[in-house]
């Protein structure tokens, strides 16, 4: 299973944070391409909201795959992070930048909330997009007594 190296500064395209908050689905990378898997996370949006590129590129497509509407940015680095479903406010070959505005969320085809959120760095090696990510911060506190 691939996984992505050190945070590398990107942000939470639903919440535009730094850190891996709302997951609703976490990543299930299958150790076959053609296995049934999650390559990708779900994050907790609501409909009509607006959604984030993670980081600052170029967008690599903005359409329809399979009936899904898309957004996928080629970041430095050979990364490409895929957004769905979202109704795209940009267009292939725009350079946008970490935190702005490309897409609005859209009602899921499948019964699942929220957005998805791809990353790969190749045809087929995808990576857990919350390694992009800044790691959460725990706080733990002390127990009465203890």
């Amino acid at each position: 299973m691939a996984v992505a190296g050190p945070a590398r500064a990107y942000v939470n395209p639903a919440t535009g944070g730094p850190s891996p908050r709302g997951v609703v689905r976490g990543f299930d990378n299958p150790p076959q391409n053609w296995l049934p898997g999650h390559r990708g996370v779900d994050l907790d949006a609501r409909v009509g909201q607006a959604i984030l590129s993670a980081g600052s590129g170029r967008v690599a497509f903005a359409g329809t795959v399979a009936g899904v509407p898309a957004v996928s940015v080629d970041h430095a680095g050979g990364i490409r992070t895929t957004y769905q479903p979202v109704a795209a406010l940009v267009r292939e070959g725009e350079e946008v930048a970490e935190g702005q505005p490309i897409g609005t969320l859209l009602p899921t085809t499948d019964g699942s909330r929220g957005l998805h959120w791809g990353a790969r760095t190749g045809p087929n090696e995808y990576v857990n997009p919350l390694g992009l990510l800044a790691p959460p911060k725990i706080r733990l506190k002390p127990q009465p007594g203890g």
